[in-house]
């Protein structure tokens, strides 16, 4: 003990304090169960089991048609060769609406109405028949990766007939983005070394100027309906407007080869069928913005399935154009909070 210090006896606490302490102590509000102390960093609700499953659900479906399709390109390519450009797309269009009206009553799909049958006619006529018989057409000579790459221009058609036809703003910056992806398709077009558009190249480039048709049309039916009762009423009238290819389908079925019958029938059943039915299912909990941006991986994952299944090695100026045209693309298609 120092010096100048006290030894004083400790007190003994008594049990009367205590039973008072512990009183004032019940008596005060407590904070209710799961709230988060003053100071304390809140934590982070774990994702349920559902949530994660459907989340996992969606990125499958979207994953799934990219990948179906991208392969549909190299797909037209090996049909093409054996059935011919009317065989392969009339079996393509008879089997996947044949498919979607069996899916329909399933799927919630109704009927049209009366008034919107000339515009799903012409959804029909041009995202279908035309499309798809152009783009058989174009693949005879051109690269299943090439192809991918040209359509991928077809943003820029939907958006300028948009302008055109739906009285949609044509800001500075859609037509910059459009200038930079037609930039693009040229540097495809030309990547063989030939001095300017080829036949088969303007042929691809028709079909992807009529899938623009398509998307455009679409528009005002995606009020009304949604993204697979508008795909379904449009293959059934595609496949309708492909009844004169018929005939040259009958003569062309008997000669043609196992693997070309097998590549229309995947045609028909995953990307054109399945193909519609995931995207609708992913489309329908997904923002646009996401859904769209998804559909920029079709051309790169195109020559990957090419490169693997056709043996297809694209060359570095077509890859170099269609960077450019995706870009352009995603210009055009970029959000921003005030016009241009």
């Amino acid at each position: 003990m120092h010096e100048g210090e006290v030894d004083l006896p400790l007190a003994q606490p008594d049990e009367r304090d205590l039973g008072l302490l512990l009183d004032e102590l019940e008596r005060q509000p407590r904070p209710p169960l799961g709230s988060v102390p003053t100071g304390a960093r809140p934590r982070k609700p774990a994702r349920s089991p559902a949530r994660t499953r459907r989340s996992l659900a969606v990125g499958g479906a979207l994953a799934g048609t990219v990948v179906l399709w991208a392969s549909a390109f190299p797909a037209i390519r090996v049909g093409v060769g054996g059935l011919g450009v009317a065989g392969l797309s009339f079996l393509r269009l008879l089997v996947a609406a044949v498919v979607l009206v069996a899916v329909a009553p399933f799927a919630g799909v109704c009927l049209p109405l009366r008034r919107d049958l000339p515009l799903i006619a012409l959804c029909g006529a041009t995202g279908m028949t035309a499309y798809q018989g152009l783009l058989n057409w174009g693949e005879v000579h051109v690269p299943a990766g090439t192809a991918s790459l040209l359509i991928a221009a077809a943003p820029v058609f939907s958006v300028l007939l948009a302008g055109v036809f739906l009285s949609e703003a044509v800001t500075r910056r859609i037509v910059v983005g459009s200038l930079v992806a037609l930039a693009g398709t040229a540097a495809v077009s030309r990547a063989d070394g030939t001095s300017g558009f080829t036949p088969s190249v303007l042929v691809v480039l028709a079909a992807a100027l009529f899938q623009g048709t398509y998307h455009t049309a679409t528009k005002p039916l995606l009020k009304r309906y949604s993204g697979l009762e508008v795909a379904t009423h449009a293959m059934v009238a595609g496949a309708l407007f492909a009844l004169p290819m018929l005939p040259a389908t009958v003569d062309a079925v008997g000669p043609a080869p196992t693997g070309a019958l097998v590549a229309a029938a995947f045609l028909g059943l995953l990307p054109s069928a399945l193909g519609f039915v995931i995207w609708g299912y992913a489309v329908a909990r997904l923002p646009v913005s996401a859904s769209t941006a998804a559909l920029y991986l079709v051309p790169p994952v195109a020559l990957v399935i090419s490169f693997v299944w056709l043996a297809e090695v694209p060359h570095p100026v077509e890859l170099a154009g269609g960077l450019v045209t995706v870009i352009g693309v995603v210009l055009l298609n970029r959000r921003t909070g005030r016009q241009d």
